[in-house]
């Protein structure tokens, strides 16, 4: 299966994306959801603020200027945990990581 980048960007219509793992018997492997949030991190957007609890980090779009909150779905996992991310507007990220 080839993924091409395009099928990784976010669009306008793009409100969120959850990763999970997926059971294969023997082992344990990474959703299309959390190798794209890996892929947005790592090649789109910018980090912004990193919170120092549970709340994640926000991230930026340079392509439209859109806020992304970054977090792990179950933080007590660590980096096992499923990640997150979720649009958010400025408002809400101001309420939940101050200034910016």
């Amino acid at each position: 299966m080839s993924i091409q980048s395009d099928d990784f960007e976010l669009t306008t219509e793009t409100e969120g994306i959850q990763g999970f793992w997926i059971d294969l018997g023997s082992r344990v492997e990474k959703d299309s959801g959390w190798v794209r949030i890996e892929w947005l991190l790592n090649n789109r957007l910018e980090k912004v603020i990193e919170s120092d609890s549970d709340k994640g980090a926000l991230y930026r779009n340079p392509a439209d200027d859109s806020l992304w909150h970054h977090y792990l779905v179950a933080p007590g996992m660590a980096a096992e945990s499923p990640p997150a991310l979720e649009r958010m507007t400025a408002d809400a990220a101001r309420k939940m990581f101050g200034q910016f």
